[in-house]
């Protein structure tokens, strides 16, 4: 004869016995990651930001104000060749109902960044458009700087020559 002592029951929670996986990104989310990434870091190294974090928060205001003045074929090519976030960055402003000169430009991106001067605004604005220049390469540059008014190039890093009349 066999005798068993009752032992006290105890519950296991199913989520203990086999943990849900944790999601791994995707290599196409990790990859857009590191393409936004390296564009802050470009951003930070040219305007010599002290952070990452930084030099996201101008990039971010730069390509918010950029977004809502490069419109049609231009805006959707730039907004493709950026990383996924800067191109959502471009392509969610509302396109702006007139053209703005390259200082109200500057001035709008500093009504955005706090503590900012129109000399500070502008190294910020420059610091962003001539890494975004680099990038993008020569034809797309000059397409959207032909799309702006006069006084934009010097902002993305170009000489702005005037032809002779």
């Amino acid at each position: 004869m066999t005798v068993t002592t009752p032992q006290p029951r105890t519950t296991i929670p199913a989520s203990s016995l086999s943990p849900s996986p944790s999601p791994r990104p995707r290599a196409q989310d990790v990859a857009e990651d590191a393409g936004w990434l390296q564009l802050a870091d470009a951003v930070r190294e040219a305007g010599q930001y002290a952070t990452r974090a930084e030099a996201e928060r101008i990039t971010r205001i730069v390509l918010s104000v950029l977004g809502g003045h490069v419109t049609g074929d231009e805006r959707v090519a730039l907004a493709q060749a950026l990383p996924q976030e800067a191109g959502r960055m471009i392509a969610s402003q509302v396109p702006a109902v007139h053209s703005v000169t390259a200082r109200e430009f500057v001035e709008s991106a500093a009504t955005r960044i706090e503590g900012s001067t129109p000399a500070t605004a502008r190294w910020d604005v420059s610091s962003v458009l001539s890494v975004l220049s680099d990038q993008l390469g020569e034809p797309l540059t000059t397409r959207i700087l032909t799309q702006l008014p006069p006084g934009y190039a010097l902002l993305f890093g170009r000489a702005e020559l005037s032809q002779a009349a």
